[in-house]
Formats: C-alpha cells, sequence, structure tokens
C-alpha cells in the first residue's frame, strides 16, 4: 500500500516538472517562463520530497525533509519575484498580449 502512494506522488511531481519544462519552452516572454518554471516545479519537487518521506519513514529524514520543503516553499517565490523585478528593470519586453503594465508607474530599486 505504501509503495502505491510512493509511486503516486514521484509520478504526479515528475509531471508537473515536465509541465513546467514544456512551459518554459512555451511561453512567449520571461515572465511567464518565470512563472511557469516557479509554481510547478516547486510543488513538483514537493511531492517528490513527500515520496522520500514515505520511503524512509525514520523520523529524522522526515524533519530535514519536511524542513527541505518548507525552504524551497518560502524562497522559490521570493527568488522568482526578485528575477522578474531584475528582468524588467534591466528592459526585458512584455508579450505583446499582455494587457496591463502593472510596474510602469512603479520605481522599482
Amino acid at each position: 500500500m505504501i509503495e502505491n502512494i510512493i509511486v503516486v506522488l514521484l509520478i504526479t511531481g515528475s509531471t508537473l516538472i515536465l509541465i513546467s519544462a514544456i512551459g518554459i519552452l512555451r511561453m512567449p516572454d520571461t515572465f511567464l517562463r518565470m512563472s511557469a518554471s516557479s509554481k510547478a516545479s516547486t510543488l513538483g519537487f514537493s511531492l517528490f520530497i513527500l515520496g522520500a518521506i514515505f520511503f524512509f519513514g525514520d523520523f529524522g529524514i522526515t524533519f530535514r525533509l519536511l524542513a527541505t520543503i518548507i525552504i524551497i516553499f518560502i524562497t522559490a517565490p521570493i527568488a522568482a519575484n526578485l528575477i522578474g523585478k531584475a528582468a524588467y528593470k534591466s528592459g526585458s519586453k512584455l508579450w505583446h498580449k499582455s494587457k496591463t503594465d502593472e510596474l510602469k508607474d512603479t520605481d522599482i530599486d
């Protein structure tokens, strides 16, 4: 039974990472690529880690892996935000079908 849970977690995680990779290739601008890569890969990586938690089942390993998930969930959105601001500030163009530019009138520093 536990093996089935591990397999489902690993397959779901790898599917999300594959979706993230496809999103990086298919999205038209830097900001959409960044969004696709940060969201789907973070969740996919977390599902991989959950599969490892079920596989090992040891308290010490579980604690470290849960700490890893928490760190990834905290740092990935912050890193994506900072990369997006740096790309915007360096003059990366928005996709031509973008409706609004919310950072246009702000001072980014």
